[in-house]
């Protein structure tokens, strides 16, 4: 079951050394995020995802660091056990150090615990500048997916061997600027390995294999809500779409049949009032009924 997690506690959380992985999924509101903690989750992501599968954007660059912030205020207000953990958006962590950690400032106090941003050496500065600050951060390597449009795509990242050697790099990289854990995305699962054995920090993977120190996935993918995209890597455990269509159409057909609300859905009178209000409204007669005009 989930506890009250720390950084500091989930940075010293490896597997290796007989914990199990961590549990992590991602919530955008009150509801989700109270069921992702009932669920016994370790961590909760308010990630940037939000922009594709609440908002309806093509991809996360449209999501603004306000967004976010109201976001992460809807699901710290469900008060999890789960830590909080929200992403930084595209372009609010990429222009200043100052700038940064204003943005990353604003997450806390809408009740993250922590914060992630994207990126390996090129990011260091700005991930010292935030843990300077006192806030813990998260980092995200491999197929990272604010810089799709430099990626050329949704790819699988470290496919080589020198590009798995740079991401092992950028790895310790981001351990060594102070990151309690590392999220790695679309690497194959050997990288995912190597990488998770050489690092002091937890590792949480997506599509990086069975070996990483935890797991993490969008709650709408695994409870098969959306279906616009299904990476090889989404295990569906329900199908919420379906089931959830099937229960609205059949509200619909209730009210065009006048099945729903029944008596037992409607509030009624007492045989006394409703004898009163029946003897009133004859005795007014059409065209002196004061609302007859409106």
């Amino acid at each position: 079951m989930a506890k009250n997690w720390t950084a500091p506690q989930i940075a010293k959380h490896k597997v290796s050394n007989g914990n199990e992985p961590l549990v992590m999924l991602t919530a955008y509101d009150a509801p989700g995020g109270r069921m992702v903690s009932k669920a016994g989750a370790d961590i909760i992501l308010v990630g940037d995802t939000l922009a594709m599968v609440v908002l309806g954007y093509e991809d996360t660059m449209q999501v603004t660091i306000d967004d976010m912030v109201h976001h992460t205020a809807a699901v710290a207000r469900a008060e999890p056990d789960a830590f909080i953990v929200a992403d930084l958006p595209w372009m609010s962590y990429h222009v200043s150090q100052e700038e940064t950690v204003k943005n990353a400032a604003r997450l806390i106090r809408a009740g993250a615990k922590a914060v992630k941003l994207e990126g390996g050496q090129d990011r260091v500065s700005m991930i010292e500048a935030i843990v300077n600050a006192e806030i813990p951060v998260m980092g995200h390597l491999g197929l990272t997916p604010q810089s799709v449009l430099a990626l050329g795509g949704y790819k699988v990242q470290g496919k080589s061997t020198n590009a798995a050697v740079e991401i092992s790099y950028e790895a310790k990289a981001l351990a060594h600027a102070g990151c309690f854990a590392v999220v790695l995305e679309c690497v194959p699962s050997l990288v995912g390995k190597l990488i998770t054995d050489s690092l002091p920090i937890p590792t949480i993977g997506i599509g990086a294999g069975p070996d990483c120190d935890g797991q993490v996935l969008v709650f709408h993918d695994l409870l098969g809500i959306n279906h616009d995209l299904k990476p090889k890597f989404v295990r569906t455990y329900a199908n919420l779409q379906e089931i959830t269509v099937s229960a609205l159409e059949t509200y619909a057909a209730d009210v065009r049949s006048k099945n729903f609300p029944s008596e037992d859905e409607s509030y009624q009178l007492s045989d006394e009032d409703a004898e009163a209000l029946g003897l009133y409204g004859a005795t007014i007669p059409k065209d002196e009924d004061p609302l007859a005009s409106w």
